[in-house]
């Protein structure tokens, strides 16, 4: 087929955009164009690549127009954030694509109450990004079963993977974290440690879409999960992390209200999001109907990362 990937220069197109070349498909990669993806792989190089900025083109109201007549088979939309852009988007393609992939997140659930979340769990999401991510959701659904539109969608944990710094064990992406575990510091958690994070890494996001894309009779008109089997809790996540420096973490719990003020603003805002959803998510749904399963464990995922971050510098180890 002929597959656009919109925002394929990211996290899940550095790993998804290489496995669809190597399948056989005619890949038009749609970015910004100021970065290059994650991984370097000969698949590039066979690839057609389309400039755009989408955030300009939304405003004018051509970007789906754009996307339209670049005359893909299958669209695989990973970098919408708002339901107009959503609408617009899917109204552009109606009758002109045979399947529509869109990422969605984890967050769209709010708060985890029974777990493992099934994806059909009520959605109550909190903030801003979860809220707008469950509206596109609720309408690419209702597109899909009331008229027909080739929608699925993939909701995605906290990606990881070589190249950037993955949520760490205080639920922030602060790479000290990681450094103070390294040296054998003494590192201080929110609470008791217990709230949990879910990681996936980003080349089991782009096998999800690689499974939806190859068996839509299953997938259209359907949302699941991508996240690593089980999730972790923090204290459980920094035992972890020293134990592959060769140390013993060294860890202390403080309430929430004087913990947030032992690090930055940014800091304590992200730690926050993280763990007032402290998400745990099932991949049951994906194993019954597409036969997938996430090859990496969520520790697997890290330490692939962690070790880049020492690589590049970034923790001293």
């Amino acid at each position: 087929m002929r597959v656009v990937v919109i925002g394929a220069s990211g996290h899940i197109g550095t790993y998804l955009v290489p496995r669809l070349v190597d399948a056989g498909h005619d890949v038009v990669a749609v970015s910004r164009g100021k970065r290059e993806p994650y991984t370097p792989h000969g698949a590039w190089r066979r690839v057609t690549a389309v400039t755009a900025d989408r955030d300009a083109e939304d405003a004018a109201g051509t970007f789906g127009r754009r996307i339209a007549d670049l005359e893909g088979d299958a669209v695989i939309d990973l970098i919408c954030f708002q339901e107009a852009s959503a609408r617009h988007l899917a109204e552009a393609l109606t009758g002109r694509v045979r399947h529509f992939l869109h990422c969605g997140t984890i967050w769209t659930h709010g708060p985890s109450a029974r777990v493992p979340t099934t994806e059909d769990r009520p959605k109550r999401p909190l903030g801003e990004y979860g809220r707008q991510k469950a509206a596109i959701e609720a309408y690419l659904l209702d597109r899909a079963h009331r008229d027909g539109f080739p929608a699925t969608i993939v909701h995605p944990g906290h990606i990881t993977g070589p190249g950037w710094v993955p949520v760490n064990p205080a639920g922030n992406v602060n790479p000290a974290v990681f450094q103070a575990l390294a040296d054998g510091e003494e590192l201080a958690l929110p609470n008791f440690g217990m709230e949990t994070v879910q990681h996936v890494h980003a080349d089991d996001v782009a096998r999800l879409f690689m499974d939806a894309l190859a068996t839509p009779s299953a997938s259209v008109g359907e949302s699941f999960h991508s996240v690593a089997e089980g999730a972790l809790t923090l204290r459980g996540y920094a035992e972890a992390v020293a134990g592959w420096f060769g140390q013993e973490a060294r860890l202390t719990y403080l309430p929430w209200e004087r913990w947030r003020a032992t690090v930055s603003e940014e800091d304590a805002a992200v730690t926050y999001d993280h763990i007032m959803y402290s998400p745990h998510c099932g991949m049951a749904k994906a194993a019954r109907l597409l036969g997938h399963r996430p090859r990496h464990e969520a520790l697997e995922a890290i330490e692939e990362a962690v070790g880049w971050l020492v690589r590049a510098g970034t923790i001293a180890a």
